[in-house]
């Protein structure tokens, strides 16, 4: 009997919050930390265009400051990553796992045709796994 595996279309979370590129970098932060999230992904007429990450952030902050006008200015747009990986609804989550595994992320953007649909993290992985295995 051949087994079904969970995909990522029944763990993923699809309520995202989505940036676009024209926000102050500044209020994308604020963002981010109210919301305690890690990253969103940047969308623009819909379709994904980046991803902002709190690591982009930190990075940006944490530039040696010398006066107030050492304060960084400028959009997401300006310091998004805009390579991203994407997952499809349909990808199995064990093959997830092991991207996840093989790769520095938190947290894959879910696409169907261009369209950002969801979000997949570790957590939400960890979750479908537990759920998966059998118990004693």
């Amino acid at each position: 009997m051949k087994m079904t595996l969970p995909l990522v279309r029944d763990y993923m979370a699809t309520r995202v919050t989505t940036l676009t590129p024209e926000v102050n970098i500044l209020d994308a932060v604020d963002l981010l930390v109210e919301q305690q999230i890690s990253g969103a992904p940047v969308v623009s007429e819909g379709r994904l265009v980046g991803m902002l990450s709190e690591k982009d952030c930190l990075r940006l902050l944490s530039k040696g400051r010398e006066s107030d006008a050492d304060v960084p200015t400028g959009t997401v747009g300006d310091y998004m990553v805009t390579d991203v990986r994407t997952i499809p609804p349909d990808m199995d989550i064990y093959y997830v796992a092991g991207l996840f595994l093989n790769n520095p992320y938190r947290r894959y953007p879910v696409v169907d045709d261009g369209v950002v649909v969801g979000q997949i993290s570790r957590r939400d992985v960890l979750r479908a796994i537990q759920a998966f295995v059998p118990r004693e």
